[in-house]
Parts: structure tokens; sequence; C-alpha cells
């Protein structure tokens, strides 16, 4: 019986990314593919239009996912965060730019060779299926939820969201994009993005500090209750 690498073991992500419960010999053929790389902030991983080379699991760090609009602008479409799969199997180019939102570090597999490894090992591409599909019903929730929910409540649930992703420091977290970023992704302008932070900032919900990006849950059962009594909550990737 192939034995479990030393390192997975005791990975930070071991019990939440997509190695989790695939078993020993699976998890073995996984890692012998893999090798960690550290990317830097504002680092590109990949670039949209480049051949699709690499699949990889998020160990730290936070990545954005962008896509370009037909007018050329980009638009971010996904936040990445510990655990999360990166990449895109079964596709030969790539259609999403992902970059270091700050120092990150992923275990990185080739994709030709991951693909193969999915057909080799059923419980692997059981637990890929198993993320594809929740990742696909968090896009439409937020699709759904940006139609439906106002811009305190869209504002209120990202905030969440992400206390949510943070499990070592829930009530403490930076924001990890830009003000005209989080515009971008919630489907608002800067001001109103701003002026409901300060709302809630002013409603004692939340405190602001270091330039308005990092924030303090101070009521996070008010928290709750501005973003629709914490109902459908806005998954931000």
């Amino acid at each position: 019986m192939t034995s479990t690498p030393d390192r997975c073991p005791d990975c930070d992500i071991r019990l939440n990314a997509l190695c989790a419960g695939i078993g020993d010999n699976a998890l073995s053929a996984l890692s012998a593919i893999g090798r960690r790389r550290r990317i830097g902030a504002g680092q590109v991983l990949v670039w949209a239009g480049d051949a699709n080379l690499l699949c990889a699991n998020l160990v730290s760090g936070i990545l954005k996912v962008t896509a370009s609009t037909a007018g050329g602008r980009e638009q971010i479409v996904g936040l990445l965060f510990a655990g999360d799969f990166v990449g895109q199997p079964f596709v030969d180019e790539t259609t999403l730019t992902v970059t270091a939102l700050c120092t990150s570090e992923l275990c990185l597999y080739p994709r030709e060779r991951f693909e193969r490894l999915l057909t080799e090992a059923p419980r692997l591409g059981h637990a890929l299926l198993r993320r594809t599909m929740a990742s696909l019903n968090e896009a439409r929730e937020r699709m759904l939820t940006l139609g439906q929910r106002s811009a305190p409540e869209r504002v209120a649930a990202f905030l969440l969201n992400l206390a949510d992703r943070t499990p070592d420091a829930p009530t403490r977290f930076e924001i990890p994009i830009s003000r005209g970023d989080m515009a971008d992704f919630l489907g608002m302008t800067i001001e109103t993005v701003s002026r409901q932070l300060f709302h809630l900032k002013a409603m004692g919900v939340i405190a602001l500090a270091r330039g308005g990006r990092h924030v303090i849950v101070v009521d996070r059962v008010a928290l709750e209750h501005a973003a629709d009594r914490g109902s459908g909550r806005l998954h931000a990737a």
C-alpha cells in the first residue's frame, strides 16, 4: 500500500481542499505530480488566452480571477482562498486570468498529468466534480442575489463571506481588493460601496482601519441582519 506523503498530513488545507477524503493511494499519486510554488502579490499565475498547462490547490493566500469584457475591460469574477481549486481541466486554452492579491502558496499539478490521474483515481474525479458543482451553484446564487439584493445587503453579505473565509480570525480581516474592484464585483459604484461601508461603521456593526481595508466585525448578528438576515449568502468565488 502506498503511504501518505510526509508533507500532506500537516498541510494547512488537508481537510478542506480537493485532496480531502480521497484516500492515501490517490493522495500519494496526486502528491507525486505536485510541486509547491510561492508567488508574490500582484504576480499573475495564468493569463487568459495562454496554453492551459497547470491546475493547483491554493495552500495559502488569496487569488483574484478575472475575465475580459467585450470592450477589453477586466472584470473580477471570483476570489479564491486557501483550500480552493485553481484551474480548468480538459481545456486547452485558459479563459481566465488568475492573479495573487497577496503572497500565496500553491500546490501545482501539470494539467495533462492531473487529467490522467482523474481517470485513474475515481474518488479524486468525484471530489473535483463535487467542487465544480458547488462552484457553479455559488455562481448562480451570486447572479441571483446581485439582482435581488439592495446595495446595503450586497456589501454586508460580501463582508460576511470574507469573514467566513477567514477562519483563523473571522472578526478581523482585510478586504483583499480595491474599492473599485469591489464595486465591479458587486455591480455597484465606488461611491455606493464606500457609503455602505461607512454606514455599517456608523451603525456600530463594523469598525474600519488601515485606510478602510481592515474590517473588524463588532456585531455579527447585526451584520447578518443587514445581509437580509443571513439568508442566501453572497459567495465571492
